[in-house]
């Protein structure tokens, strides 16, 4: 009988296990720069985005507790216009472990100027697929969406569609339902919440996508036992993406990229032979000129 008892609750722990939620996400609330005598506001304003992310199942895919996607939300509340309504600037980091290493490499990174939205200890934070609550659960949700589907690109070629498709569903409802909250819209900015997704959705930018995979799959997760053919893999990329920036200069996507990659791209090369060396660095220095003085690491012998 507690046999029975045990196996059933092994399986009950099993099954649950690969139901877990989607994401692990740490948020960080900063109100340093808004004037309000009440600090517990910040405090469950934080807590209650930090729930909506991480107790909610966002796909039908399963996942293990241990295979959560590891991403960050990092609020920079810069105004609190009236009670309850404030602007900030938000930046959103996910990352993804490389097979055989303790390593996580960054996979997105993008900093949102455009956030503005109502927050009440009072009202909950509700989310409905194809429908509006407000604009911080559709920026929040649109986020997670977009996390998941990077972080699915990564491990199956054009494995993240699903959840772009879901991003761009946000942006669509919010974008007309939205009360005239900015970051939705193409002529809001030429890097916003728009931009990130169009591009990723735009058959031009498939290069991107596929690299994506590319890179991690058959790169970075290759690195620990087949270095120089992973590296080589890494600089057909970075090729495909010098072609597409020349296509479309200062595209969002390309910018968040090299955003996130630009350090782990010199720590990777900076060990190559000298003929990857070089080639990367020409490649780099051309398509990346914002972080040139990085990449000059990779002239030393």
């Amino acid at each position: 009988m507690a046999k029975n008892v045990l196996v059933l609750l092994m399986l009950v722990f099993a099954a649950w296990s690969a139901k877990a939620q989607e994401l692990q996400c740490e948020v960080v609330v900063n109100s340093e720069q808004v004037q309000y005598t009440d600090r517990q506001l910040f405090t469950d304003m934080q807590t209650r985005i930090f729930e909506f992310l991480n107790n909610r199942r966002w796909t039908d895919q399963p996942y293990r507790s241990d295979e959560r996607i590891k991403c960050r939300l990092l609020i920079n509340l810069t105004e609190m216009p009236e009670i309850g309504t404030f602007r900030a600037n938000v930046q959103v980091v996910s990352v993804r472990p490389t097979y055989g290493t303790g390593y996580e490499t960054v996979l997105l990174s993008f900093v949102d100027k455009d956030w503005a939205f109502r927050f009440s200890t009072a009202e909950p934070l509700e989310y409905a697929d194809n429908g509006y609550t407000s604009n911080l659960s559709s920026m929040l949700a649109f986020y997670a969406y977009m996390i998941i589907g990077m972080d699915n690109d990564s491990f199956g070629r054009l494995g993240g569609a699903p959840a772009f498709d879901k991003a761009r569903a946000i942006l669509n409802v919010a974008s007309s339902q939205g009360a005239g909250y900015v970051g939705w819209k193409a002529f809001d900015s030429n890097r916003n919440r728009y931009w990130l997704i169009d591009n990723l959705q735009d058959p031009q930018f498939l290069p991107y996508r596929e690299g994506m995979y590319a890179m991690h799959r058959q790169g970075l997760d290759q690195m620990a036992t087949e270095p120089e053919e992973a590296r080589q893999t890494i600089l057909g990329v970075l090729g495909n993406l010098q072609r597409l920036q020349q296509q479309k200069p200062n595209a969002a996507i390309l910018r968040s990229f090299f955003d996130a990659k630009s350090d782990e791209l010199v720590n990777m090369f900076k060990t190559a032979a000298p003929a990857q060396k070089q080639q990367a660095f020409t490649i780099l220095s051309q398509v990346d000129p914002t972080n040139n003085s990085k990449y000059e690491v990779l002239l030393k012998r």
